[in-house]
């Protein structure tokens, strides 16, 4: 009886804050399908009475002409630039993935090494993880990768080569390293933690049965690390899947539509075209996108931990 009251107790102790993280949630994403479903410009006459009606005169009940259906999805999913956004997207997604996991696990193995001032090395290898997105951007933009003033630039013409400009002639590579280069760290730091929790005396043990380094990490470390690189893979592509601000202050989407994601689609079609009933149909369809990854990702880890 006493054990019924004290769960009873702590529900009702959590409820509040449970249901402010509901209405947060719930909220923004009713706002968002409602708005898909009408035909909301911020430059029409027409849509400021709704907004006034909204959130000033009470809730406004939308006429049949403020209704369009399923028309903003179809005239979203049918523009030209959201086959470009969707590829752009994935391949943002998997050039990232591939590069933070082959090189989470070689600095695994590296940190993982005994060597002079390990801990200061550490900290270093992880310290980019920390630098917020838009600075980032900035940095790499003007400091490295600039083919007038860049670092790259200038080792370029210290070489007697042409240096490169990056956000034009590759832009969608430069910036696929930029986001590399924020989440290594990440990845860095997940699976040598792992790495740290596999038994030395397996290895030892099979050292000392003649397996060469490659087998062992073939046989012993890389199914040991199976579940660390699950979880990078799936946090680091619900972020991924996301990305907005490096494009932001690097390339804007361009040029032409080469490294413009589907974020940055909502992002124009919402605030540079004024276009909110199509930005929230975007909106909608990343939701149910990152939605369809994260549960194939979930399952797979599932699958790693019943293994």
């Amino acid at each position: 009886m006493a054990t019924k009251r004290s769960r009873s107790a702590a529900r009702l102790m959590i409820s509040p804050a449970v249901i402010l993280l509901l209405a947060w949630m719930i909220i923004p994403l009713a706002l968002t399908l409602y708005f898909s479903f009408l035909r909301f410009n911020l430059m029409m006459p027409s849509g400021n009475e709704m907004v006034i009606g909204l959130f000033g005169k009470g809730l406004h009940v939308p006429s049949p002409r403020d209704l369009t259906g399923w028309s903003n999805y179809y005239w979203f999913v049918t523009d030209p630039t959201f086959q470009a956004a969707i590829i752009n997207t994935l391949l943002l997604v998997g050039g990232v993935l591939a590069i933070t996991v082959v090189g989470g696990i070689a600095f695994s193995l590296l940190l993982d090494l005994p060597m002079w001032g390990r801990g200061v090395i550490r900290i270093m290898v992880i310290a980019p993880f920390f630098v917020m997105p838009t600075v980032s951007g900035l940095v790499w933009k003007n400091m490295f990768m600039n083919p007038v003033n860049g670092f790259f630039g200038h080792i370029a013409k210290a070489l007697g080569f042409q240096p490169i400009d990056f956000f034009s002639e590759i832009p969608l590579l430069s910036i696929i390293f930029i986001l590399a280069w924020e989440w290594l760290p990440f990845a860095t730091l997940i699976l040598f933690t792992a790495m740290q929790s596999l038994d030395q005396e397996q290895l030892e043990a099979a050292e000392m049965d003649g397996a060469k380094w490659p087998s062992r990490f073939i046989f012993i470390m890389l199914p040991h690390l199976a579940r660390a690189i699950t979880v990078v893979i799936l946090i680091e592509t619900i972020f991924l899947l996301s990305v907005f601000a490096e494009i932001l202050v690097t390339t804007n989407g361009g040029p032409g539509v080469s490294t413009t994601n589907l974020t940055y689609m909502i992002y124009v079609s919402s605030l540079l075209q004024f276009d909110v009933s199509m930005g929230s149909a975007g909106g909608v369809i990343a939701i149910i996108l990152a939605n369809i990854v994260a549960i194939f990702l979930m399952r797979m880890i599932g699958k790693n931990l019943d293994a």
